[in-house]
């Protein structure tokens, strides 16, 4: 048990890029998808730590666009753990209060991968405790361009005049519009680089880049950046008195 925060003090939406599962593995001798596994494991800890820390919203990189790039073994047994990851946590998540959602393209997935997730999405749907978002096939860049091609469908239908759009109008349509933008982005494993992740989203969100490989990441971990976030200053490009 993580020592409670008090909401209003710390971010309401974490997003994670969950980095450093192929090197925890490759440093213990082991194949990369032994990573993997084990990055999967800790979603669940992290995700569980989340109500006493005052977290409604946690949105998870799970795959991105450019990992398709990666040998067709390790793609393939990725694939193979999401389905067996949504398989053998459905259960645990409805318990757990847990809404789940996905995002990203999902035109390239297996049939059998997009009915998983379609099932647990409805499954979950009433579940009223954290919000845990999914990215699979996800690219920041991927997201606002098939959003942009939406809008322009809407202006071409005459659903849309092109004097309204704004920001607000674009967010509409992009996979993340149910959600609130995220807080706190957070990428472990010691790489300083935000990979395409969220780029919309996080204009304003607060980075934390931290050392340890996701495998290894923390509850406690978590706690600590959830308190140092709690302590800064965020003035939006406002200057305050």
């Amino acid at each position: 048990m993580v020592k409670q925060i008090r909401q209003t003090d710390g971010p309401r939406h974490i997003a994670i890029i969950m980095d450093g599962n192929g090197r925890w593995a490759t440093q213990r001798g082991r194949p990369r998808l032994f990573g993997h596994h084990a990055g999967a494991k800790r979603v669940r800890e992290i995700v569980e730590a989340c109500p006493d820390l005052g977290v409604k919203y946690v949105t998870i990189f799970a795959f991105s666009t450019e990992n398709w790039k990666r040998t067709q073994t390790e793609v393939t047994g990725i694939m193979n753990l999401f389905r067996r990851y949504i398989t053998q946590e459905a259960q645990a998540l409805l318990k757990e209060n847990v809404r789940v959602r996905f995002i990203g393209d999902r035109l390239r997935l297996d049939k059998k991968l997009i009915k998983l997730m379609a099932e647990l999405e409805d499954m979950t749907s009433p579940c009223t405790g954290v919000n845990l978002t999914i990215a699979i096939n996800y690219g920041g860049r991927d997201e606002v361009a098939r959003a942009t091609k939406r809008l322009a469908q809407e202006v071409r239908d005459g659903h849309l005049d092109p004097e309204d759009v704004n920001e607000e109008t674009l967010t509409r349509f992009l996979d993340t519009h149910v959600l609130p933008d995220p807080d706190l982005v957070i990428r472990t494993s010691g790489e300083a680089r935000i990979s395409n992740f969220l780029l919309w989203q996080s204009a304003y969100a607060e980075y934390e880049f931290v050392d340890t490989l996701w495998p290894d990441f923390s509850a406690q971990e978590l706690a600590k950046l959830v308190t140092s976030y709690g302590k800064r200053e965020r003035r939006f490009g406002r200057v305050l008195a």
